[in-house]
């Protein structure tokens, strides 16, 4: 359900006008449920209303999550060109950033990793839109959480070797703290020189129901009655410390309040971000450089 929620977040910001909208997904609305659509587009005063209804229980949380699918476009779009060669999207969900970002066809090699019936749904999508799935992407399903991925993320023809920019997009604040901190000293572990990771989080305080932040016990309690709760969240200061410590250096944090002056200015600027979301980006260290 969260990665219908994230295509639908993907396809209403792409149907803004262009000098609008801060990014444009062509391919989000194959994602969702055609009978949904077309009643939203029959009821338009229902969906306006729905709206209203949400951003009065989560203040900006939604230009939150779309400031974040911007920063982590931008992200990838430069990829190829600072080298990296391969991009691993975990907990992949709908991501469609390896068809409609030019950038990584031909340059970057793109694995997928995401519950099994997930993909399934997915793939058959992505073959209906271009008739076969992309050579340059390889999907693999799997659990995140329940085991380690590497052994079938190599065989699909990942190398270890390589420099990778992982994405972790929505991911991190539905795992518990152990998960966390297993996934990410995994991926310190198994990536080349220069590799890099990118991930959202929301503060401690959303993840165990004592946030006084406007809309915090709002969004929890949306994620808990969808069935797919906020399980951790880091408190104020720690992500930098609690990456060092797992093998990670170049470490930058930017708070989802910061999108306000990076995407919604001129006519955007009536755009109200929640603070209630970081992103974290940070580099791994390589064996040379450790201690």
């Amino acid at each position: 359900m969260m990665a219908e929620g994230i295509a639908l977040q993907r396809f209403a910001e792409s149907t803004l006008p262009e000098e609008v909208r801060i990014f444009s997904d062509p391919y989000a609305i194959y994602f969702l449920d055609p009978v949904n659509v077309a009643w939203a587009k029959d009821h338009p005063a229902e969906i306006k209303a729905l709206g209203d209804e949400i951003e009065n229980l989560m203040p900006g949380w939604n230009n939150a999550i779309r400031g974040r699918v911007r920063y982590f476009d931008d992200v990838v779009q430069n990829a190829a060109g600072e080298g990296f060669s391969q991009v691993v999207i975990l907990g992949a969900g709908y991501d469609t950033r390896a068809y409609r970002i030019d950038t990584l066809k031909g340059h970057t090699r793109v694995f997928e990793i995401d519950r099994p019936a997930t993909q399934e749904r997915k793939t058959g999508i992505v073959k209906k839109i271009f008739g076969q799935l992309p050579d340059q992407v390889s999907f693999i399903p799997w659990e995140i959480g329940k085991g380690p991925h590497w052994p079938a993320l190599e065989a699909a023809g990942f190398s270890p070797k390589e420099k990778t920019l992982y994405l972790l997009e929505g991911l991190v604040m539905y795992l518990s703290r152990p998960d966390v901190a297993g996934l990410l000293a995994g991926i310190a572990e198994h990536a080349g020189a220069g590799s890099a990771v990118l991930f959202d989080f929301v503060p401690q305080s959303m993840a165990d129901g004592s946030s006084e932040a406007e809309g915090g016990r709002n969004i929890r309690d949306w994620t808990i009655k969808i069935g797919e709760p906020i399980l951790s969240g880091f408190a104020e200061g720690e992500v930098i410390p609690f990456l060092t410590g797992l093998g990670y250096s170049g470490i930058k944090v930017i708070p989802s309040r910061a999108f306000a002056t990076m995407y919604y200015t001129g006519k955007n600027a009536g755009r109200k971000v929640s603070g209630l979301m970081s992103l974290a980006y940070a580099t791994v260290i390589g064996s040379g450089e450790r201690s």
